[in-house]
């Protein structure tokens, strides 16, 4: 595994919430980060962020750890969920709602 991998592994399994995504909760920089913290702060949830737009390596590497090949992308106890799109239909079904009980250790 890469070093890149590496520190997107500990990233995503430090915090029970990661969301990579471009921009930060407190500026978005794109309308697909924007939804995906808007759905998370909606639900009052505690999260980590990267900004993908600070680090090349970590943009690329990201899209490569999940096979996924969009940002923004959310974490849930190291376990790839999906981008806003997912984010979104999940939200809307409860089912983000409920994935996201859990007790923090």
């Amino acid at each position: 595994m890469s070093d890149t991998q590496n520190q997107i592994k500990e990233m995503v399994e430090t915090s029970p919430v990661f969301l990579f995504m471009k921009g930060t909760p407190d500026f978005p920089q794109c309308g697909f980060s924007n939804q995906a913290v808007s759905i998370l702060n909606h639900l009052n949830v505690p999260f980590q962020s990267f900004n993908v737009l600070d680090n090349m390596d970590i943009r690329s590497g990201i899209k490569e750890y999940a096979q996924w090949p969009t940002i923004p992308q959310l974490y849930i106890k190291g376990t790839f969920v999906g981008g806003s799109d997912l984010m979104m239909e999940m939200y809307q079904s409860g089912e983000l709602d409920k994935l996201l009980q859990f007790e923090e250790s």
